[in-house]
């Protein structure tokens, strides 16, 4: 299947493709050109509500529910194994909707979605309960059982992988799933639901609504079917979900915004802490809720650091998404881009220098930008504290190891960070101190299923991935049996 050929683009609900109950469909533009290349059905409240009531006479009839969690597991390693099987289509659909090169598309977004299926495989019979001691004269145990319907809202940076993440453990827990990709990126999630109809998931427990978040989005948060939101987002929107998700006390799992600090301490290992900084600003045009925009550098080598990123940084490729070695390629969307050029402006009349990078990069009519840094700008600037989303990094120095924790975690947000030392106890005590869901030591943005990741302050709550995010798709009950 060629991309093109996911043309018309309809609803999936109830195991079947339809279109939407007023025929709207909305445009699907390919960032690298800024060209339409085709369009998708666009839903209502209607069509959500019938993606609802789908995905809960699944549950309620127990077509997936009912199945043991090997039974389940048995489903999902096909899932699995057919992404891979499909990964070149797979890979030409994200980098065409999201701008990502084709090479990283391969290499980060088809391995962990496929990872993301086989773990929550291994971990579906595995959600046992336990026996409870007590001084009654009675039995008494635990079981995990599944929630219900889960809407899991997906972000337009990486649409594989996080729709992944919600819908993995979900139905590894037994749920039943609606979900809304987002408006920019719909593509891959509408041929996953193909993929996942084509391993044996029943009909009706997994339904794709494409559409917009004020439209579509907000009938989800609403609709008293749900059970469950799992949502991945800005924290802007991420309140707004927390919010109307409320109103029904709906159990909301968020992860939210980023703007995380990596820690260079004058011990570092320059050459690999180079290659850590690049990737953690830069990797998916700094599209990255966990990226690492704001380097804090000791300052006996800050200005060694800062000439060393003024003479790399220009040669990173950027360029078309499907030349395979392309590095960075565009923004996904022009508002995205605009976004950038206003935080790069700003910091210029915060007196910010700019040491390279800086303005747009004018190719084949799409949206790019030049990987930038900042250097100069006071803690307190704006394009410091706030999220970015680009490909824009900002350099700080720092006196003493206080004083770089105290500047890491003096913005709102807690996602991720990171720390370049040779010290190992420096390593670890570093750690222990920073605000972030996420540490990485020597390196950035190494992630696997297996290991959890989510927020603290404005970057959400809850946790994907691990055996840690069955907990956000199930339900505890006691059981307890009198034995007199």
């Amino acid at each position: 299947m060629s991309p093109i050929e996911i043309e018309p683009g309809r609803l999936f609900v109830g195991g079947q493709w339809r279109e939407a109950a007023d025929g709207a469909r909305t445009e699907v533009i390919d960032p690298s050109r800024g060209a339409v290349v085709t369009t998708v059905a666009e839903a209502g409240a209607a069509d959500v509500d019938a993606a609802v009531r789908a995905a809960r006479e699944a549950f309620d009839a127990g077509t997936w529910s009912g199945l043991s969690g090997r039974e389940r597991g048995r489903i999902l390693y096909r899932v699995a194994e057919l992404i891979r099987e499909n990964a070149d289509e797979l890979a030409q659909l994200e980098s065409l909707d999201v701008g990502k090169p084709i090479s990283l598309c391969h290499a980060v977004d088809i391995t962990n979605a496929a990872n993301d299926y086989e773990h929550f495989a291994a971990l579906a019979h595995s959600l046992d309960g336990a026996v409870r001691d007590t001084p009654m004269n009675a039995l008494a145990y635990t079981k995990r059982e599944p929630i219900g319907v889960v809407a899991a809202i997906t972000p337009f940076n990486f649409p594989l992988i996080l729709a992944g993440s919600k819908i993995a453990p979900a139905l590894a827990a037994g749920n039943t799933v609606v979900h809304k990709p987002a408006d920019e990126t719909p593509l891959s999630a509408l041929y996953m639901a193909g993929l996942l109809q084509k391993a044996g998931v029943p009909d009706g427990v997994v339904n794709v609504v494409t559409g917009t978040g004020p439209v579509a989005g907000d009938a989800l948060l609403r609709h008293r079917g749900v059970d469950k939101v799992a949502f991945t987002g800005s924290t802007a929107i991420g309140r707004h979900v927390a919010a109307t998700a409320g109103e029904s006390l709906k159990p909301v799992t968020m992860e939210l915004g980023g703007n995380a600090a990596n820690l260079v301490f004058e011990d570092a290992d320059l050459e690999k802490a180079v290659g850590a900084i690049i990737k953690a600003f830069v990797f998916n045009t700094g599209q990255f809720c966990m990226g690492g925009p704001r380097l804090l550098v000791a300052r006996p080598v800050h200005a060694t650091l800062l000439g060393i990123l003024a003479d790399a940084v220009p040669g990173v490729p950027v360029g078309d998404p499907r030349d395979p070695g392309t590095v960075v390629g565009p923004m996904a969307g022009e508002k995205h881009l605009k976004k950038v050029e206003e935080y790069v402006e700003l910091a210029r009349k915060e007196g910010g220098r700019i040491v390279c990078g800086g303005e747009r990069l004018d190719l084949d009519g799409g949206f790019y930008y030049k990987p930038t840094v900042i250097a100069d700008l006071s803690n307190d600037s704006r394009v410091v504290q706030e999220e970015i989303f680009g490909p824009v990094l900002t350099v700080q120095p720092f006196d003493t190891e206080d004083e770089a924790v105290e500047l890491a975690n003096s913005t709102p947000y807690g996602l991720a960070s990171g720390v370049q030392t040779t010290n190992l106890a420096r390593a670890h005590r570093v750690a222990d101190r920073l605000q972030a869901g996420i540490v990485w030591v020597n390196d950035w943005a190494m992630l696997d299923p297996a290991v959890p990741f989510g927020g603290v302050k404005d970057s959400g709550y809850g946790r994907e991935y691990g055996p840690e995010a069955l907990d956000a798709y199930t339900k505890v009950k006691s059981v307890v049996v009198s034995l007199d």
